[in-house]
């Protein structure tokens, strides 16, 4: 007979929430800035939309998260009021948006990372996780579609954008450790049956993209130190300068409503 799995803390679960709710977050913030100024019309809507899902995640994950901690905190209290050092995010989604290829290749970076644990937050044992997971997991295929074509279009494309994708791999690379790292919650999560581990992700994550770069004609970085952290709330100065310009109306204004 099969031993009931373990019930997770509520710090667990919290911190399996604010984490999603996070990197969606600040993804979502760094990609809104290029509203105005993408290359050509129909990215500006493609992007638009992204924004859009991205912070829609956000909120429901930051929401979950707050019912979790039981402290009353809102989405808007958790996503406006607190810290860089409290954020748990992944580093990956904080980089500069630097040009157009740096963001295509953060996106599509992150998105073949994002799906594959959506898919497995689909079985979760907590309800409220896998229901999420459920409806997120859809528009999340569309994100890696539109990134994965992106990378192609642009390392396959004129000697210039192959350049520009080959420096933003440089660039990026370094950042996809994390993705993969495995700490005390992941394992308690995991032994919950409420999300995978993510160094178990890895072999997938990594087919997916080497195909991708393959049919770019591109290269991953060889012998990459990696840098992590984000997870744990030890952020770089481009994460202060992120929550700047998103927290200023609501900590000039607190309280304030439209």
């Amino acid at each position: 007979m099969r031993s009931p799995s373990p019930a997770p803390t509520q710090a667990a679960l919290y911190a399996c929430a604010i984490r999603l709710g996070d990197n969606n977050l600040i993804l979502g913030q760094q990609l809104a800035r290029w509203i105005g100024h993408s290359p050509e019309l129909e990215e500006e809507l493609g992007t638009a939309n992204v924004v859009l899902d991205l912070i829609g995640h956000a909120r429901v994950w930051l929401t979950l998260a707050g019912e979790i901690e039981g402290l009353n905190r809102s989405e808007d209290e958790l996503a406006f009021f607190r810290d860089s050092r409290d954020f748990h995010n992944l580093l990956l989604v904080e980089q500069p948006n630097g040009d157009f290829a740096d963001t295509i290749t953060r996106q599509f970076l992150y998105d073949a990372w994002h799906r594959l644990y959506l898919a497995e937050l689909r079985g979760s044992q907590d309800a409220r996780i896998s229901a999420i997971a459920q409806k997120a997991a859809t528009e999340v295929e569309y994100h890696l579609q539109r990134s994965r074509e992106w990378v192609v279009r642009l390392g396959d494309g004129t000697a210039l954008s192959h350049d520009k994708m080959v420096a933003a791999l440089e660039r990026v690379w370094r950042f996809t450790g994390e993705l993969f790292e495995d700490d005390e919650t992941d394992r308690e999560l995991a032994a919950a049956g409420i999300a995978p581990l993510p160094s178990t992700l890895h072999a997938a994550w990594q087919a997916e993209v080497m195909r991708t770069l393959e049919r770019a004609t591109l290269s991953p970085p060889e012998n990459v130190f990696m840098h992590s952290g984000g997870k744990c709330g030890r952020h770089g100065e481009q994460h202060s300068y992120i929550l700047a310009e998103m927290q200023a109306l609501p900590r000039m204004y607190p309280g304030a409503t439209w």
